[in-house]
C-alpha cells in the first residue's frame, strides 16, 4: 500500500533516489530493519530490470541509506548437545537429521534425496535436485510439492560421507523397503515430508527434550556443520563446496562460531608465544 502510493503515480524515468529515500524513510519507523532490507532488495531488482528494459537510465536504489541491521549471533550446536538432541528425535526421522549434521545439506536437498543419488563406494552424495513445498493456499489442490532438477545454486555438486554413515543408510533402505527412485525420507504414507510439520512434531518436541536452553532450528545444523568443519581445520573453500555456496565472504560467517573457538584461538596463541627454541 505505501508502495504504491508512492511510486504508483509516476512515470519510470521521473524516479529519483530521493523519492525511494523518502519511502523507506517513511517504512523504517514501521518495520523491523530486515524487512526494510527485504524490500528495498525487491525495489532494486524491479528497477534494475527496467534498467535493461531501458526505461530509467539508473537505478535509484542505488545511493539509498538503509537502517542498520545488527546480526544476531549465530546458534551454533555443539557436539554434546546433538548428541543429546539425535537420541531425543523419533526413530523414524533418526537418519535425517545425522544426515543433516554430517552433510550440511539443505531441507529441500535432504528430502529430494533418493537411494540413486548415493554412491556407497566412494561415500559420496550428488546433490542433483530439490523438493519445494507451496503453500496450501496456493495448492488447494493437493499439489504441493515441485522437484526441480537443480538445488539453490544451480549446479550438482558432491559431498563425501563418513562409511558409518553408509553402512546406517542402507540399514535405513532396507527397513523401509526404499528402491531406487523412492525417496529416502518421507512421511509414514511414502509423501514427501512438510517442513512445518516435521517441525512442530518431531523437531521441536526433540529440542525440548533435549534440554537445548536456546531455539535451535532444523536449518542450525547446516550452519553447525560448516562451524565443526572449520574449527576442526577444514579448508575454507572445501567447506564452501559442500554447502553450495557462492561467495566465500558466506562460508566466513561460521568462522569462530562455536563456543570454544576463542579458548582454541588462545591456546594457539600460548603454544607459539611459550614455545622454546
Amino acid at each position: 500500500m505505501i508502495m504504491d502510493a508512492t511510486f504508483g503515480q509516476l512515470p519510470m524515468r521521473k524516479i529519483a533516489p530521493s523519492t525511494v529515500q523518502a519511502w523507506i524513510n517513511q517504512v523504517s519507523g514501521g518495520l523491523k530493519p530486515r524487512s526494510v532490507h527485504k524490500y528495498h532488495g525487491i525495489l532494486h531488482k524491479i528497477f534494475q530490470r527496467a534498467m535493461v528494459d531501458q526505461i530509467l537510465p539508473t537505478n535509484p536504489c542505488d545511493s539509498v541509506v538503509l537502517p542498520k541491521v545488527v546480526r544476531r549471533p549465530k546458534r551454533i550446536v555443539t557436539p554434546e548437545e546433538f548428541d543429546l538432541l539425535i537420541t531425543a528425535v523419533e526413530d523414524r526421522y533418526r537418519m535425517l537429521v545425522l544426515l543433516a549434521i554430517e552433510s550440511g545439506l539443505r531441507w529441500g536437498e535432504l528430502i529430494a534425496l533418493r537411494p540413486c543419488d548415493l554412491d556407497f563406494t566412494t561415500r559420496t552424495i550428488v546433490v542433483r535436485r530439490v523438493i519445494a513445498e507451496i503453500s496450501k493456499k496456493i495448492a488447494p489442490d493437493g499439489h504441493r510439492y515441485v522437484v526441480k532438477d537443480y538445488p539453490k545454486d544451480d549446479e550438482q555438486r558432491l559431498v563425501q560421507i563418513e562409511a558409518d554413515t553408509c553402512h546406517l543408510l542402507r540399514e535405513h533402505m532396507l527397513a523401509e523397503g526404499i528402491r531406487d527412485e523412492n525417496l529416502l525420507f518421507t512421511t509414514t504414507a511414502r509423501t514427501p515430508i512438510s517442513r512445518n510439520t516435521f517441525r512442530t512434531r518431531v523437531w521441536l518436541p526433540a529440542v525440548k527434550a533435549a534440554g537445548l536452553k536456546e531455539a535451535f532450528t532444523f536449518h542450525g545444523l547446516r550452519g553447525s556443520h560448516a562451524s565443526w568443519l572449520l574449527a576442526g581445520g577444514a579448508d575454507l573453500k572445501v567447506v564452501m563446496d559442500r554447502l553450495g555456496h557462492r561467495q566465500i565472504t558466506t562460508t566466513q560467517q561460521y568462522l569462530g562460531a562455536l563456543p570454544e573457538a576463542g579458548e582454541r584461538a588462545l591456546a594457539a596463541f600460548r603454544k607459539i608465544r611459550h614455545r622454546t627454541d
